[in-house]
């Protein structure tokens, strides 16, 4: 199988992005990108940051698809491979985007409230997001070879260009 550089370093990233650490880890860059903002800790709000952006390969590929956080980044890869429409659930991401917007504002004025509230509405609804995905794609995934030794790329034949 002859492949191109740019898919299997798309691979590579989406089969090491599909470690539940990744997942899990990067729930934290939200509260700490507010924390950073609301406190001017630049240095720290650099490093979030730059955590957000290398958190991808930061990880091993998973042994497995089992887990619940690795079926979320396979489910986002299939969602964004396929460009299916999401109806009525693209409203949440939306609703995170929004709230997320609305919490960094309210950091940077220091409003405590308006931070915690919607910081802790848009990880809800991100959550919801992905968890909506998960059940969209529940039998795609499933379906994945990971467990028997194959790929968590979620694509079968990998990426085209």
């Amino acid at each position: 199988m002859d492949e191109s550089i740019r898919a299997r370093a798309g691979r590579a990233f989406w089969e090491r992005h599909a470690n539940p650490w990744s997942g899990w880890s990067r729930t934290l860059t939200l509260p700490a990108l507010l924390y950073a903002v609301y406190h001017r800790r630049w240095r720290l709000l650099a490093a979030t940051v730059a955590f957000t952006l290398f958190n991808p390969v930061l990880f091993p590929k998973p042994d497995d698809a089992d887990a619940w956080m690795t079926k979320v980044v396979l489910a986002e890869r299939r969602w964004r491979a396929t460009g299916d429409d999401l109806g009525a659930l693209h409203f949440l991401n939306v609703g995170n985007a929004a709230a997320t917007l609305y919490a960094v504002y309210a950091a940077a004025r220091q409003d405590t409230g308006g931070a915690t509230v919607a910081g802790a509405l848009a990880m809800t609804l991100k959550l919801a997001f992905v968890d909506a995905l998960v059940r969209r794609y529940e039998g795609d995934l499933d379906a994945l070879p990971a467990e028997r030794g194959g790929s968590t790329d979620g694509e079968g034949d990998g990426d085209r260009d």
